[in-house]
């Protein structure tokens, strides 16, 4: 049964595809260019996921202060790099961010809910830019972000479910951030 239901759902998103050719869908398209981009990285992927595990780690009203700080500064960094503003040094930064979140998530310790979201808000500048400055030509700027935005959230509370899920094994938070960490390193010199 389960079988058949994936053939007609192939199917289903097969035929609805080539609907998206035909003109009046930029503003779709900008909006799912813009989802799709941070879903498309593993650099953004473990990012975004990390500021959530941060914010289950810290619980309370830091559940949602370091997620909304990094939206929200997101969302700066896109501006900067739409209006072709430079930023030195973005995939280092995006990189150490990987690094550092990874690393802090390791030791499971607490944060001031300022210091937190700052650093995840300059952390989250070198992503926005990124995003921003990759644009697609002809999209809708404001679509685009909104998308970008909305995905970034929603990793942020895969990383906060799965940071109240495994609340109680630091050693599962631990592992997590040593591997989190470890890709960071990777992806910065590798």
């Amino acid at each position: 049964m389960m079988f058949k239901r994936s053939i007609l759902a192939a199917m289903l998103l097969a035929v609805a595809t080539p609907a998206l050719a035909h003109t009046g869908h930029d503003v779709v398209s900008g909006f799912l260019f813009g989802f799709s981009h941070p879903l498309g990285g593993l650099d953004h992927v473990l990012a975004m996921v990390s500021v959530g595990l941060f914010a289950a780690l810290l619980g309370g009203r830091a559940l949602w202060a370091p997620p909304a700080s990094f939206v929200g500064m997101m969302l700066v960094g896109g501006i900067l790099g739409l209006s072709g503003i430079e930023v030195p040094a973005v995939e280092f930064g995006i990189a150490m961010s990987i690094v550092v979140l990874g690393a802090i998530v390791t030791w499971v310790r607490q944060w001031p809910i300022l210091a937190a979201v700052t650093l995840v808000g300059v952390f989250a500048l070198f992503h926005g830019y990124a995003h921003g400055a990759e644009i697609p030509v002809g999209s809708d700027a404001a679509l685009y972000s909104l998308g970008f935005a909305l995905a970034s959230a929603m990793l942020h509370g895969v990383g906060i479910s799965a940071g109240l899920l495994t609340s109680g094994s630091t050693t599962v938070m631990r592992l997590t951030g040593a591997v989190v960490t470890m890709s960071g390193i990777i992806i910065a010199f590798g």
